[in-house]
This record gives structure tokens, sequence and C-alpha cells, in this order.
């Protein structure tokens, strides 16, 4: 196997987006007991969400393929450096180590895990096309990681983990949005009903930029009821900020590379939560 074969097999996984997934996992395992949770329930809880988040995407980029040779040529199938059958070979291989993982914790974890594991498939096979259903499935798969969270370690109904929860999948449905509006060109090719497309590319990118915006408003709500320490402020006040600068520039008809703000927005979240975890660790 040579190394752009190599190269083009681990950029599937898109490793930056599954290792969120992870960190929202561990995130809602923390808020679910309070502390740090054990060692197995830490790192099953994580591997099994990182790996089956992984498949999810592998599987996307095989379905992705017609568009993805207008909006991402560098991409590696588009690119050749990997072929379909590779693809799906690595899909089986990932989901299978993600579900072993989940079926390691408790049966209930398991299906839990095959059920985000099926919304993926659905996303990739079905509902991707079909605009808002497939980013509204996208974002309850997110929201889920949090309640997954919980899930391992035996407390998913904890107030603290369901509002993350909805957080999250805000958050996650903006961005979904407005990666939809820049991608318009070649969801055209394959057919998408995308909200861009619909409405036109500034309704849906002004529709995301709301979303977020009631995002931002969202995030105060757990230290007014007293359920995060002052503490914790300065990371998700620095998260709301780049939030609420990447929905303007997206919003901007003279932004150069509008992309990299879709990518922020996530990256802030995904800071934000290593920082509540590096703080817990801090100040527990």
């Amino acid at each position: 196997m040579n190394k752009k074969k190599i190269t083009g097999l681990i950029s599937l996984f898109r490793l930056e987006l599954p290792a969120a997934a992870g960190l929202s996992t561990l995130v809602g395992e923390l808020l679910a007991v309070g502390q740090i949770p054990g060692w197995r329930e830490g790192i099953l809880g994580v591997g099994s969400v990182f790996l089956i988040s992984a498949s999810a995407l592998i599987l996307n980029d095989y379905f992705d393929l017609p568009a993805d040779r207008v909006n991402a040529p560098e991409r590696p199938l588009p690119s050749g450096a990997v072929t379909p059958a590779e693809v799906l070979v690595l899909f089986s291989a990932v989901s299978g180590f993600g579900l072993l993982a989940a079926l390691a914790l408790s049966p209930v974890v398991l299906a839990a895990a095959f059920l985000v594991w099926l919304l993926g498939i659905l996303y990739s096979w079905r509902l991707k096309q079909r605009g808002l259903p497939g980013n509204l499935l996208v974002s309850l798969s997110v929201g889920m990681t949090f309640l997954y969270g919980g899930l391992v370690v035996g407390k998913p109904f904890q107030p603290a983990v369901w509002y993350l929860a909805v957080l999250g999948a805000l958050i996650n449905l903006g961005e979904e949005i407005a990666a939809d509006a820049l991608d318009a060109p070649g969801d055209q090719v394959v057919g998408s009903r995308s909200l861009a497309l619909q409405l036109g590319r500034e309704e849906a990118l002004g529709i995301s930029g709301t979303i977020l915006f009631a995002a931002v408003i969202l995030s105060a709500l757990p230290f007014a009821l007293g359920w995060l320490g002052w503490i914790y402020f300065a990371p998700v006040a620095a998260a709301d900020l780049v939030i609420v600068y990447s929905a303007g520039k997206l919003n901007n008809q003279d932004t150069q590379d509008p992309r990299r703000y879709v990518r922020w927005i996530y990256l802030s979240a995904s800071a934000a939560l290593l920082a509540f975890l590096i703080l817990q660790l801090v100040y527990a």
C-alpha cells in the first residue's frame, strides 16, 4: 500500500470531527456524574463514539463522490487516492470496532450506538440531499453524543446533559446550513434540496446566523441557573465571540475563503469543551 493511499484512507476519518464527538461524550459523562468518569467508561465511551462518528464520515464520502467532483476534487475518492471498494471495506471495519466497544459497556449502550450508526447511514444514503431534514438528522446525532455520555455512566437524564445536547445540536445545525450554502454548486449537480438551493444562498446564511445567535444566547443559561461556576465563563465567552464573528463573516458577501469560518465554528465549540475538561481536572 503506497503512501498516497494510506494518507487518503486516514483523511477519510476527518479526525477533528470524530475527536469532537468523542470529546462531547466525555463531557456528557462528566456532567452526568459530576466528576471525571472511570477509565473504562471514559476510554470505551469515547472510543465507540469516535469510531461510529468516523464510520459515518467515511460512508458520507462514498455517497458524496458526484458532488465532491465539483465541490472538493482534492478529496481521496474524486482524486483517485482510494477506490470506492476500499472506502466500503474501511467503513465496515471501523463500524465493527465501534459497535464492539459499545457492547463492551452494556447492551443498552450498544443499542444507542447502533441507533446513531443507523442514523449516519440514513443520512448519507437518503437524507443528505433532502436539505433541512438531513441537517436536522446530523444535528440530532451531534446532540446525542452528550446523551450517550450520560448513558455510558448510567445517568442519561441529567438536565445539564440535555441542555448541552440541545446547545450542541443548535450550533451544528447552524454550521450545517452554512456549509450547504457554500456547497451549492456541487449540490445542484446531484439534485440536492438544501435551503440554499430552495431559498437562495443569502437567505440560507441568514437562517444559519439566526440559529447560531440563538445558541450563543442559550449558552448563558447554565450560569444563570447555577449549573456551572463562573470559572467556566471565559472559554464559553471566547467560543461565543468566535461563533458570532464567524457567522457575521459568512453573511458578508465580500468575505474571502468563507469555508474557514464554518470550520472556526465547530473548532471554537470543541475548544470550549476541551477547556471545560481541563478546568474540571484542575479545580475538581
